[in-house]
């Protein structure tokens, strides 16, 4: 069974007579892959440079299997656990070989040990055949993926990521995710990455926290933030472009009725008459037909309404359905080529009550 491996009991960093950063509690576990997630200027670096106590907080209370993490000797002990990766790789000026072994030299390793060591993990990272080139003369992709050879080349217990796939193109971005993963599966360390791209969060991610203003407002399984967002600002983050705000006009064996605008949208969820909430629906849970087209009527939420919007979302169509109010839906480029979809056509829309995510409007 996994153990805690980092533990954070008080943080927190002030600037300017400002709180930028407060994490009054945090647990880490041992082997697992936690993201950080959220809007640029939310917390995530800080907090990321201040787990690895490169920025010198204001409050800290944190242990490192279990043992306080202190000054001294202690500490150096703590960062010689861990290995940190940036958005901008930064090399050293010699040749990947040389870049990937920096730390091994470091910690003193015999040189017949590090050739052995480097060229693992130069493979393991796919750029063994770079080993003898100029760091200069790396692609943006290679030289983070030697950033990342170099970490994992100490063998620590925690790895840092501090937004690393940021400044690579698409299919270099997935190329290294990829290998990342890959080798996560081979490497037991523990994994804590900053990001504001929560698909990468989700991909590679066992649990998710989501960060706002400095604080943690959400953590869970990538499925639960995802699907269960606990606020507004989360669901708008992770995408949720449908949120009707309305008040429960029906409450009867956790299924909902509530009035939106005028229409009644039905709902799982646990809250009393006269409640006022948000009625969060993914535009993958809606489901678009011409309007003389069939229609599921499986689910209890159907609509009729006039194609407002239509925009390219990489391999997927998003458009927005005009009901009385917006919703959003995605559809594949074939579906939308096969029924015809086009701004100003009248259409059926219809989404389960299962598929409705309610939570209290603080708004209203």
């Amino acid at each position: 069974m996994s153990q805690p491996i980092l533990e954070v009991r008080a943080l927190k960093v002030t600037r300017g007579g400002v709180t930028v950063l407060d994490i009054p509690g945090l647990t880490i576990m041992e082997g697992e892959f936690l993201s950080f997630i959220g809007p640029n200027g939310a917390g995530k670096s800080t907090l990321l440079l201040s787990l690895a106590v490169l920025l010198k907080p204001s409050t800290l209370d944190m242990r490192f299997r279990g043992m306080p993490i202190t000054r001294g000797a202690g500490l150096l002990d703590y960062r010689r656990r861990l290995a940190m990766v940036f958005q901008d790789p930064l090399l050293f000026d010699t040749n990947v070989f040389n870049n990937v072994a920096s730390g091994l030299k470091i910690r003193g390793m015999a040189g017949s040990r590090i050739k052995a060591v480097v060229e693992e993990n130069l493979s393991l990272f796919g750029i063994a055949h770079l080993a003898l080139r100029s760091a200069r003369k790396l692609s943006g992709g290679e030289a983070q993926r030697t950033s990342l050879a170099r970490a994992f080349a100490t063998q620590p217990e925690i790895v840092l990521l501090d937004e690393p796939f940021t400044s690579l193109d698409p299919p270099t971005k997935e190329a290294v995710v990829a290998d990342l993963g890959r080798v996560l599966r081979t490497r037991r360390a523990t994994v804590i990455m900053a990001t504001h791209d929560r698909m990468d969060a989700v991909r590679l991610s066992d649990r998710i926290a989501v960060m706002d203003c400095g604080r943690i407002v959400q953590t869970g399984t990538p499925f639960e933030v995802m699907h269960h967002p606990a606020t507004e600002a989360v669901a708008a983050f992770v995408g949720i472009d449908t949120m009707l705000a309305g008040t429960v006009v029906h409450a009867r064996d956790g299924m909902l009725e509530v009035s939106v605008d005028g229409r009644v949208v039905v709902a799982a969820g646990d809250f009393a008459l006269g409640d006022h909430v948000l009625c969060l629906v993914h535009p993958e849970h809606v489901m678009i037909f011409p309007k003389d087209g069939r229609l599921d009527f499986s689910a209890r939420n159907r609509f009729t309404g006039t194609v407002a919007r239509i925009d390219p979302l990489g391999p997927l169509m998003r458009i927005e359905i005009d009901c009385g109010f917006i919703l959003a839906a995605y559809v594949t480029r074939l579906a939308m080529e096969e029924m015809g979809f086009s701004r100003g056509m009248e259409v059926n829309a219809a989404f389960k009550a299962t598929s409705v995510h309610v939570i209290r409007n603080t708004r209203a």
